[in-house]
């Protein structure tokens, strides 16, 4: 919809016409509701270039774009507002060019450059938790919004699949675990494994208990305790290659990412490329060689090499020890340059890590502009804070964390309980309810967190969240469903081009919000926020609400009104549809 544009061109005519004056762009904003007009131009901003009353020069620009734009059909000067009303044939032509358009409001596929999201990155020695589910409802998203937008998107995550923590599962289940297997006690395999994780830290309690009690200070028995020393040289052992050791830590491994596999199917995320710790952690050390020799860090007398970013606001950089060993921004640095070199035509990357890395972040991204690699510039934190639960925080070590298929089970339970309640129902098959109560279930779980912007921190209420009412996501669906039965009773003329009928102001609104769609997915993309499109789509669905309640459209008498009312309602439908699949949210034919 142009007419934007259009309105722009005119008004510097007619300001260029009326006062000899040139202007270089003109202010525009939806018209308030309790004013007629559609859109409105501010006039203040062009006192900067010509003195006068603004009340006045609203009547002048009025009366010009009357005369001179065939879509204003009227006007009204409101202070230093001009509010213009656009025709209905526009409303109309415009919709007749988009109603058809399965893909309405989506870039060209592939039209822009290529970007990386990574999310998840989960550690092996423990299942996918609350904190996950955040996660990859935010990276999944933002990765479809950025492909609806017309980049080019390679999904990925790196799982962290070494180091002391997962050593602590190994340990505890080759000390305690009696050979169990995934296929002996019917666990999913993540769940096995963390049990062990648990029970490592159960253990190593007592053993610091029983130290502290002959005698050691806390810190001394953590350091010294029988559990966490083998973990140690468990570690030091895989890290020198031991057969054994890799060999528990291959299978472990396996069945945990077996158990993901399952969560993510069942979640509705994938990945197009996965990388791996164990691969990616002596990556690095070359890039920190030669950003020696380029003057990007320098070197202390220990031997540790550092990077200087006091210029920048920040600190000084450890990213090599005195010993030659690297820390977390070396393997970061390389993994980013490693995956610049898989992927070709990548200009940049987007991580989807908790807000508590935001300093992490900076830091890598000024090292890598300052180590000259062009698509730098278009690297992006997507930080986002904690989801809480109304009982408090979650600690995995400790068996308290909010497993990811269990909240996923409860969402169903919930959505069914009040399904129940509700009666909304009957006729429906046993499996035709579960399955719709997972959908239910699992649409208000992501439409609830996505929602929210990124950074705020969420208390995350599954009762409120699958209630039929207000901005969640069973409001949205149901509406869906609503349209959906709308159509399936209205068997005629959905191919047929309407044209030169008045429109009802509900229907024009409705218009309106619909011409709003590419926008708001470019904003979106841009602003890396699903919550943009989630909250766009609650307003749809408000205004596809308030037209339903005013306007009759099956019962209308007129047939070409009635075909347009259908075909309204079924682009409506398709917005919605198409809006929350980028957000990985189904929606129900029935309900």
């Amino acid at each position: 919809m142009n007419i934007q544009n259009v309105l722009e061109t005119k008004v510097k005519e007619g300001f260029l016409a009326l006062y000899d004056v040139e202007i270089p762009s003109v202010e525009f904003q939806a018209t308030r509701k309790d004013f007629e007009g559609d859109i409105t131009i501010v006039v203040f901003p062009m006192l900067r270039y010509r003195k006068g009353n603004p009340v006045q020069i609203g009547e002048d620009l009025g009366k010009y774009l009357v005369e001179h734009v065939k879509d204003v059909t009227s006007y009204n000067v409101v202070k230093g507002f001009l509010n213009l009303v656009i025709s209905d044939s526009f409303y109309i032509d415009f919709f007749n060019q988009t109603s058809t358009n399965k893909t309405y409001g989506f870039a060209a596929p592939n039209s822009l450059d290529a970007r990386m999201v990574e999310y998840s990155s989960p550690n092996t020695n423990k299942p996918l938790h609350l904190g996950h589910v955040r996660n990859v409802l935010l990276g999944y998203a933002v990765s479809e919004i950025l492909k609806a937008a017309g980049h080019t998107v390679y999904k990925t995550q790196i799982i962290n699949d070494r180091g002391i923590h997962i050593c602590k599962s190994m340990l505890a289940w080759k000390k305690y675990g009696n050979g169990e297997t995934p296929e002996s006690t019917g666990l999913k395999g993540d769940k096995l494994v963390g049990n062990y994780y648990v029970k490592f830290d159960q253990e190593y309690k007592k053993e610091i208990s029983a130290l502290v009690a002959d005698g050691l200070s806390e810190d001394d028995a953590k350091k010294q305790a029988p559990l966490f020393l083998k973990a140690q040289e468990m570690l030091r052992k895989w890290e020198a290659g031991d057969k054994e050791v890799v060999d528990l830590w291959e299978m472990m491994n396996g069945w945990v990412y077996k158990g993901f596999d399952v969560t993510y199917k069942n979640i509705g995320v994938d990945f197009d490329t996965l990388y791996y710790e164990s691969n990616t952690y002596l990556l690095g050390k070359d890039i920190i060689d030669q950003g020696l020799k380029d003057g990007v860090f320098f070197k202390k007398e220990d031997g540790s090499v550092w990077c200087d970013l006091t210029s920048e606001g920040l600190d000084e950089k450890l990213v090599l020890r005195s010993d030659g060993t690297a820390v977390y921004m070396t393997q970061d640095i390389g993994t980013a340059i490693q995956r610049a070199k898989d992927f070709t035509d990548l200009n940049g990357m987007v991580y989807t890590v908790g807000n508590e890395q935001d300093y992490h972040f900076k830091v890598l991204f000024l090292i890598l502009k300052k180590l000259g690699y062009t698509w730098a510039d278009q690297l992006y934190h997507l930080s986002y804070g904690m989801v809480d639960l109304p009982s408090g925080k979650m600690k995995s070590r400790e068996g308290t964390v909010v497993d990811a298929d269990d909240l996923m089970d409860e969402m169903s339970d919930t959505a069914k309980e009040i399904s129940q309640e509700l009666g909304k129902l009957e006729g429906y098959s046993t499996d035709e309810k579960d399955s719709l109560y997972k959908t239910i279930g699992l649409g208000a779980l992501k439409y609830f967190i996505l929602k929210v912007d990124p950074k705020k921190r969420i208390l995350f209420d599954p009762q409120a969240s699958v209630d039929f009412q207000g901005n969640t996501g069973p409001f949205v669906q149901y509406t869906y469903a609503r349209i959906q039965s709308i159509l399936r009773k209205a068997e005629f003329g959905h191919n047929k081009e309407v044209s030169g009928i008045e429109l009802h102001e509900k229907e024009k609104e409705l218009i309106k919000q619909l011409a709003l769609f590419p926008d708001t997915i470019q904003q979106a993309a841009k602003s890396y926020s699903p919550a943009v499109v989630a909250n766009y789509t609650y307003d749809l669905v408000k205004e596809f609400n308030s037209f339903y309640q005013n306007v009759s459209i099956l019962g209308e008498e007129n047939m070409d009104k009635k075909i347009f009312r259908v075909q309204l309602s079924n682009k409506v439908a398709d917005t919605i549809k198409l809006a929350f699949n980028l957000l990985g949210i189904n929606v129900p034919e029935r309900m």
